[in-house]
């Protein structure tokens, strides 16, 4: 144990340090729970920054001589560390450059079997839609999704419609609304409510300038788990996957793109993952964190693209600041099916506990949403009983 008689900022070191050990170990240990309370899914979010953390608790002990201290204490305490930093690395690490890409780099130069996308969560109370439009522009995606946007903000982005033709909208004040813009013809577009009342998700096909091919659309944006949205991830995490169970059932093209409000390496990532069949294209090619936007120090991915393994990647780029949160997220990719059973070795397969597992996750987001709207209307009555 630390010397009580050392000077007073030794001490506070010791405490520091030790503080940050516990924090580390418990962020850690705590996402393993598999539980979908905010406060523990919170922590599948800060893998990298765990990492930093425990680093420098880690070079803190060994410098206050933790490894000399008799007995077990401080010799157990740092291996904790090194097996944290070790496991969240491990976590981290195929999105980053060092793994395998998982989504295979383009081949193709005809332009008629491309398509681009964009993701931008504006932040339906910024106002820089200039901002937001220069990006866009400058991008010149075929397709665009803009989230959490209004109706203030359908008609800032209206401009989009003299080159994006083919749209989709549902703007809402409720910070869930989207915008939905296309210059490719679609084919069935719709606006579902899969689970929240209030919370859209959009549902298309979109044909590529070949004029013959047809593709999968799904744009997402379920609410995060935390305290102001929704006190579990539970609907988060079922709307995710009654997508992927969606998918599964059907052979074609297909992209899911949107603020997924999660982050790649979740367990429910990888989940939706295996049941869709869909893939990661970060994998092999870096992290790309979109969220937080003004904040360094705390950024994680949470604005994805997953693709079957009928494309291959031509770009993927985070686009520049628009004055909201997040980051957008532009990719283009090539439609390649000559190469699907190649790419299709590097998807994750589901087995039958996973199809299990993303059933009973479903029942609960259905069951989480009856339950919620019973309380509504219960709170509902009361206040028509008080004002009566």
């Amino acid at each position: 144990m630390p010397n009580f008689d050392a000077p007073f900022w030794i001490l506070l070191a010791h405490s520091f340090t030790l503080l940050l050990t516990v924090l580390a170990i418990v962020a850690t240990l705590l996402p393993l729970l598999r539980q979908t309370a905010w406060w523990i899914r919170i922590f599948d979010f800060p893998r990298l920054q765990i990492v930093v953390a425990t680093v420098l608790a880690v070079g803190a002990a060994w410098l206050l001589g933790w490894h000399q201290l008799p007995g077990w204490v401080g010799v157990g305490l740092m291996t904790l560390l090194g097996g944290v930093v070790l496991y969240q690395s491990v976590r981290i690490a195929p999105y980053t450059p060092i793994a395998k890409k998982q989504v295979g780099d383009s081949t193709l130069k005809d332009g008629k079997r491309h398509i681009s996308l964009a993701v931008m969560n504006v932040l339906q109370y910024n106002k820089h839609s200039e901002m937001a439009l220069t990006v866009l522009r400058r991008a010149d995606p075929d397709v665009i999704m803009a989230v959490e946007t209004d109706e203030w903000w359908h008609e800032q982005l209206k401009p989009l419609e003299k080159t994006h033709p083919y749209t989709c909208h549902e703007p809402l004040d409720n910070t869930y609304g989207l915008l939905f813009f296309s210059r490719l013809p679609l084919e069935g577009c719709q606006v579902k409510y899969l689970l929240d009342d209030d919370v859209p998700s959009l549902h298309t096909r979109v044909q590529l300038p070949d004029g013959k091919t047809w593709v999968r659309l799904y744009g997402l944006h379920p609410k995060p788990p935390a305290p102001a949205e929704s006190k579990t991830s539970t609907k988060r995490d079922a709307e995710l996957l009654l997508v992927g169970e969606e998918i599964n059932e059907h052979e074609e093209p297909t992209i899911v793109f949107g603020d997924m409000n999660d982050v790649a390496w979740s367990h429910t990532s990888e989940l939706f993952r295996r049941i869709s069949g869909l893939m990661d294209p970060r994998v092999g090619r870096g992290l790309l964190p979109t969220f937080h936007a003004d904040y360094v120090a705390l950024r994680w991915p949470l604005d994805h693209v997953f693709v079957s393994p009928d494309f291959k990647v031509d770009d993927i780029q985070r686009l520049p600041y628009v004055g909201s949160d997040h980051f957008p997220i532009y990719i283009k990719l090539s439609y390649e099916p000559h190469d699907k059973k190649v790419q299709e070795e590097n998807a994750e397969q589901a087995d039958a506990d996973d199809h299990q597992e993303a059933n009973e996750k479903i029942r609960e987001g259905f069951e989480e949403e009856v339950e919620e709207e019973l309380q509504e209307v219960a709170v509902a009555e009361k206040r028509k009983e008080v004002a009566g």
